[in-house]
Parts: C-alpha cells; sequence; structure tokens
C-alpha cells in the first residue's frame, strides 16, 4: 500500500496506476472512491464514462502541484503546460487537504 503525503502529512491511501490499462482504466467504472491515484506518466484525463466529479491535481515531474481543478463526468479539462503526473480523487477531497498549486506531493510506500 501506498500513501499520498504533502509537508510531512498522510493526505490518503494511495493507488498508483503506471501501466496503459491502469492509466486507461483509472476510476471508471467506480461509484465512489476513498483515497487517491496517481497517473504517472501522464499529460491529460477525461472523465468520460465517470459516475462522479473528480478533483484532478495536475503535478510536474517532480509532483509540484501545478494546478487543480474540480471535474465533472464527461469533460476533458485542460492540463497546465508541464503536466507529468496527475492525482484524482473523489471530489472535495482536494479541499478536505487542504491540498493547494505549489504544494509538493511524495509517494511513501
Amino acid at each position: 500500500m501506498a500513501w499520498l503525503v504533502s509537508d510531512a502529512k498522510v493526505l490518503a491511501s494511495l493507488e498508483i496506476a503506471e501501466t496503459r490499462r491502469e492509466k486507461l482504466r483509472g476510476l471508471l467504472g467506480r461509484s465512489t472512491f476513498e483515497g487517491a491515484i496517481l497517473l504517472t506518466p501522464v499529460r491529460s484525463v477525461h472523465t468520460m464514462g465517470m459516475r462522479f466529479p473528480i478533483d484532478v491535481a495536475f503535478c510536474d515531474a517532480d509532483l509540484v502541484v501545478l494546478g487543480i481543478r474540480r471535474v465533472k463526468p464527461h469533460r476533458l479539462p485542460r492540463p497546465p503546460r508541464h503536466t507529468r503526473a496527475i492525482v484524482e480523487a473523489e471530489a472535495g477531497s482536494f479541499e478536505r487537504w487542504k491540498l493547494k498549486v505549489g504544494d509538493q506531493l511524495e509517494v511513501r510506500r
């Protein structure tokens, strides 16, 4: 099991999607989701076929948050330049975690 960490604080349990198949699936087909999923390396995401809105953090290669969006189902958000990884979570999660642009994320196993 992995954990998503920021500023020495554990934000959530973390799934890591590294294979093409894992990245394509992401949160598709789920009705809810506890924790977060990291898609890497990727530059963009979509919510086609999603059943619920999600929070999306666009990160650079070092997992610094470049942008945050709440994305409704059936949308294609535009990623900031230099996006290399994306963290997805159920809508409202980033607000609870107080995640913001500029935060340095870390994966701990």
